[in-house]
């Protein structure tokens, strides 16, 4: 017996539920939950990209120039500590927390409805257990993952900058946005004549080409620069008449880069099954913040599918991009971690974020294996 139900027992409550209960202490009563500490950061945009981002989204009818973001810290009676960054408003976390306390936290490994909050149950059990959160999910996690870098559709001078940067410090993979108010062509140039031949680019047009025929017409150009190889949310996914269009194309070698698209509504409302009956996409990109069971079965169907997931379902903080990265490592239908914390002034983390050629190493370290850094809290905190 484990804590008074049975290790099958707990497969047939979660599989999620029973990998993470691998291991629990001697005394269950010790991992019970004794205490929460909520609290609350405003955390503007970085210096170098303050003015582009909010003039672009500007264009996006978007009035925002910072990321209001909740961190919670889970507290066991046995005296360890989880963290994580609660995804929902404060008011809402604290009613969850509250209703968790005296509870195991095995109870709500299962629970997507706790959005980040997971995130701190996963690091306290991994903690728990001794074992980093990825081999918690998966004793044969891969030990290193590809994170994505990433920039909002700035003018061509800044890209090239962005890009720049991002490949001095390790990155390999960047997602870029295109927009109508921006020359994508003019920004593949700069883009790809300030980063090494290595360095890939993926450009995501939120529906913004419209059309087919666009769509063609940009992605033609844009595959004349060998570091582009793939474009996401070319037109409106409603559109799965275009999608098919593509698809021919693409098998007809007619069209010459990946094809991603978001598939968190399709799994909604049902009509995933039919584009991955039909092979309409070559990757699938997630971002809806459900990080437990959700997770899991998107990997699941994503392998069983052969396109792989690009997850970015927590991108503003340092504890979420680690969570990320570790999720990436124990479930094999997720390939690229995407997350923004690096155009933040601050990922509020004591540890650096490490890429080296391309590659984040997950590390020895029970649980997530990094803290936050206290001082940036001060600095940034709102309550």
């Amino acid at each position: 017996m484990v804590c008074n139900m049975t290790r099958r027992e707990l497969a047939l409550r979660s599989p999620l539920a029973a990998a993470l209960t691998r291991a629990l202490p001697a005394r269950a009563a010790d991992l019970k939950l004794s205490r929460y500490e909520l609290f609350a950061v405003r955390v503007p945009f970085a210096e170098r990209v303050r003015e582009a981002w909010t003039r672009s989204w500007e264009h996006q009818k978007r009035d925002q120039r910072d990321y209001e973001l909740t961190f919670v810290r889970l507290h066991s009676a046995g005296g360890l500590t989880g963290i994580g960054e609660a995804k929902m408003p404060r008011a809402q976390a604290e009613q969850k927390l509250k209703a968790m306390m005296g509870r195991e936290p095995k109870d709500y490994l299962a629970n997507d409805d706790l959005r980040g909050i997971l995130i701190a149950v996963a690091d306290l059990m991994g903690k728990s257990a001794g074992v980093p959160v990825a081999r918690l999910l998966n004793p044969k996690a891969r030990t290193k993952v590809q994170p994505t870098w990433w920039s909002q559709c700035f003018p061509p001078a800044l890209m090239a900058s962005e890009a720049k940067l991002g490949a001095s410090l390790g990155y390999r993979i960047h997602k870029v946005k295109a927009r109508p108010w921006e020359d994508p062509i003019a920004q593949a140039e700069a883009i790809c004549g300030a980063i090494p031949k290595s360095m890939k680019v993926w450009a995501d047009a939120n529906a913004t080409w419209a059309t087919v025929d666009k769509t063609v017409e940009v992605a033609r150009e844009l595959a004349k620069f060998p570091n582009y190889f793939a474009i996401e949310s070319p037109f409106a996914r409603t559109n799965v008449d275009g999608y098919r269009a593509l698809r021919k194309l693409r098998r007809d070698g007619k069209f010459p880069l990946m094809i991603a698209e978001h598939v968190d509504a399709m799994i909604v409302s049902g009509e995933l099954e039919t584009w991955t009956k039909e092979g309409l996409l070559d990757a699938w990109i997630a971002g809806a913040p459900k990080l437990g069971t959700y997770t899991k079965t998107l990997s699941d169907r994503a392998a069983a599918a052969k396109a792989p997931v690009w997850i970015e379902h927590s991108i503003d903080n340092g504890i979420a991009q680690v969570f990320q990265a570790h999720q990436v490592a124990a479930y094999e239908g997720l390939q690229y971690a995407i997350a923004i914390s690096h155009v933040l002034a601050d990922d509020c983390m004591a540890e650096r974020f490490t890429v080296k050629d391309g590659w984040f190493e997950i590390g020895s370290k029970p649980g997530l294996g990094v803290s936050l850094d206290e001082a940036a809290l001060d600095k940034y905190r709102i309550g």
